[in-house]
């Protein structure tokens, strides 16, 4: 476990809300498990709050109890149910949230998403009384100022789990695979799926891919009796179609690759302990930042510890791909 910071309680609640936002991510019902248990053990009314951001302008709030929270740290996706809500860019919009949250005596609201989720989040608390913390709940670990973010280490074994057995078929038939894992501006699961699953190939937004390269690589493998198979991971990227279009510029130089598109089913599935631990302490966390009077920040990660990272920091900076871990993947493969 993450060593946690000594905090002095300095304020009290009467009541905090909690809400998930953006994509889903196995870990959100534990984060928000530990939001709960922590704020009821503190004394506090906690509410659920449905579908993000757009349950909170419809008023759709749930008194949550101990019994609420009972037996979902095992369940993927979200117990509060999830939804991405364009208008929330809007500050008028953002105002009658504020008064939804006012009229229910609620003081303090805990938001887990992503980089969007994050943004409504610092918009809440410079633009209210409402105290607001953020959570770093996405796949993608694309997240400035925390080292890991709830639901990542999820999606690499789903990931892995899909590309073990696709290795299987890849073998057999001798045809190398180009496995599609999520990450349109982030290559962080490309990444580390392709490392831990030896991967021939990672392709990644960050850098840009040389077909012709990977086309003679490939070639070149097969001559040296390297291997006729293999797996090439692939992130996603900005524009869809992009597993299809290489794979379609690898049969031009004479490869005869098959495409496998692993979509959501990595958001998908039972959290991993490494996640349950993750949500459950930043969940818990949350509460006690709340306690000790911080505000408009998020809880994080770094070098073994639980940090607090200003949300104003969080989404004016952009966390980049380790330069390092990448060259690790094309050194592992060469």
């Amino acid at each position: 476990m993450y060593s946690l910071p000594d905090l002095e309680p300095l304020r009290d609640f009467n009541a905090i809300a909690v809400l998930t936002s953006g994509g889903d991510s196995p870990g959100m019902n534990p984060a928000v498990r530990g939001v709960v248990r922590a704020a009821l053990n503190s004394g506090i009314e906690v509410y659920g709050i449905q579908k993000g951001y757009s349950g909170l302008l419809a008023g759709d709030l749930r008194v949550m109890t101990s019994a609420s929270v009972r037996n979902i740290v095992q369940r993927g996706g979200t117990i509060l149910k999830s939804d991405r809500c364009d208008a929330f860019r809007d500050a008028e919009v953002r105002q009658q949230a504020i008064k939804v949250l006012v009229q229910n005596g609620i003081d303090a609201l805990v938001v887990i998403g992503g980089d969007g989720s994050l943004t409504g989040a610092h918009c809440l608390a410079e633009e209210s009384d409402i105290a607001v913390i953020g959570l770093p709940g996405t796949i993608d670990n694309d997240i400035f100022g925390t080292e890991d973010t709830i639901g990542f280490d999820t999606a690499v074994n789903t990931a892995l789990d899909a590309i073990d057995k696709i290795r299987d078929t890849a073998s057999s038939h001798e045809r190398h695979f180009l496995v599609e894992v999520m990450g349109r501006n982030s290559g962080f699961l490309a990444t580390h799926v392709g490392i831990a699953a030896g991967a021939e190939m990672v392709i990644v937004p960050e850098y840009e891919v040389h077909i012709e390269q990977l086309g003679q690589q490939l070639s070149d493998s097969r001559r040296a009796g390297k291997g006729s198979s293999g797996i090439i991971v692939v992130a996603e990227g900005r524009e869809p179609g992009l597993t299809y279009r290489l794979a379609q510029q690898l049969k031009q130089q004479g490869e005869e690759p098959r495409v496998c598109i692993l979509g959501h089913i990595q958001r998908g599935g039972q959290p991993s302990g490494h996640d349950r631990v993750l949500a459950s302490g930043l969940g818990a966390m949350a509460v006690s930042y709340l306690l000790a009077g911080y505000s408009d920040i998020m809880v994080g990660v770094a070098e073994g510890a639980i940090v607090d990272i200003p949300l104003d920091s969080v989404i004016r900076y952009r966390k980049g791909l380790d330069p390092n871990l990448f060259e690790l993947a094309l050194l592992l493969h060469r």
